[in-house]
């Protein structure tokens, strides 16, 4: 019984870097023309497209979200810092992975290993700095 328990504790945390850091990357996601959504960033001063992948809504698991930022007139903002946290208000909790950013130019960031482990409602609390300092709360409902 014990062989069995180291077993699984040996393999689980494989598994789960597996799911966590397989083939979610920028370099093989492919996102969607149409934008799941467009929201106004809390001050009102960005208009941000989201797309996701693999899956537009996303499901359960690894995902990475793809963040387009316009300024008030239209125009893309690249130079940005943009940080997320993926958070599920109902449960008080977030993730243990934390995404990463890449700037992709014409106002493109792709976030990385987006971890919505368990089904429910999911907000993606980011933040952007840089020539613009805002917020905006992208949210998901996952199956």
């Amino acid at each position: 019984m014990r062989a069995l328990a180291k077993a699984a504790a040996l393999v689980v945390p494989a598994a789960l870097a597996a799911a966590c850091g397989g083939a979610s990357g920028s370099e093989s996601a492919s996102f969607p023309v149409a934008p799941l959504f467009v929201l106004p960033s809390d001050g009102m001063t960005l208009s941000i497209e989201v797309r996701t992948a693999p899956d537009q809504p996303p499901q359960r698991g690894v995902a990475s979200v793809e963040l387009v930022v316009n300024d008030a007139m239209g125009a893309p903002i690249d130079g940005l810092d943009v940080m997320a946290l993926p958070w599920m208000p109902s449960m008080g909790h977030g993730t243990s992975v934390a995404p990463t950013v890449t700037a992709q130019g014409k106002g493109t960031y792709v976030l990385d290993s987006v971890y919505l482990y368990m089904p429910g409602h999911w907000e993606l609390r980011t933040s952007f700095s840089g020539t613009v300092n805002d917020r905006a709360t992208p949210s998901f409902d996952v199956p």
